[in-house]
């Protein structure tokens, strides 16, 4: 009696991620560029060599399976710790296709990143202001005037090492008839910002927010509920 082969099915691969067949044929025909991408959802991130920048983004402006006419936004993000600390971040989107796609480059304190005017009419306001906030620089771009903040601006308020107090402070003079700048002055170099509300100390309900405070939460449960807490608020 011949014994009857048992076979094993075999498990089919899961279908990939149309984002991820998308983004890893864009890829494949800009290799010298795309160092790698990331997908989330419906979102598509590259990550682009500086230098093949321009190709790149000339690529997904013309090219049939991408059009992604439309330049919606350029912004600078400053990681200190990185060896090229800036992070240029480009919106793209695609009218035909419905999808959007972000381009992003590095660069550091001194090299400038090649400006995209040339490929989109809405680029120079955008370099404007993301060297406006960060300091990049931006090659080609005919026009680096400050667009956000005045012209006597010292510094880009969007670094990490910029002060959260800014450099001067702006206030109207009543015998200038005019407003004028002057150095910002600090009564003391560390300030204590309580915002709690004398309302808290009435009840030991956990309010909205509290989980998020640290330190140790009172609960003395022989204090009524609803009633003034004297120590608490002496302590406070």
């Amino acid at each position: 009696m011949v014994d009857e082969i048992q076979t094993v099915p075999v498990a089919e691969e899961a279908p990939k991620d149309p984002m991820v067949v998308y983004a890893e044929e864009i890829q494949s025909r800009l290799a010298d560029g795309i160092t790698s991408f990331d997908t989330t959802g419906n979102e598509l991130v590259f990550h682009v060599k500086r230098e093949a920048l321009l190709a790149v983004m000339a690529y997904l402006r013309d090219a049939d399976e991408t059009q992604f006419k439309q330049l919606i936004d350029i912004c600078g993000v400053d990681y200190p710790n990185r060896g090229e600390r800036f992070e240029v971040v480009y919106q793209l989107l695609s009218l035909r296709h419905n999808i959007r796609v972000r381009v992003k480059v590095t660069t550091d304190e001194e090299t400038p990143v090649p400006s995209v005017s040339g490929l989109f009419s809405s680029a120079p306001w955008f370099e404007r202001e993301t060297w406006d906030m960060c300091g990049i620089m931006f090659d080609g771009l005919t026009d680096h005037r400050r667009i956000l903040t005045d012209y006597g601006f010292d510094g880009h308020p969007l670094r990490k090492d910029f002060p959260l107090t800014g450099h001067v402070e702006v206030r109207y003079d009543a015998e200038q008839k005019r407003v004028v700048y002057g150095a910002v002055t600090l009564p003391q170099d560390f300030r204590v910002f309580d915002n709690l509300s004398p309302w808290e100390a009435l009840t030991d309900i956990q309010l909205p927010g509290d989980e998020k405070a640290e330190g140790e939460k009172y609960t003395n449960p022989n204090m009524p509920k609803i009633g003034w807490h004297p120590t608490k608020k002496a302590a406070e």
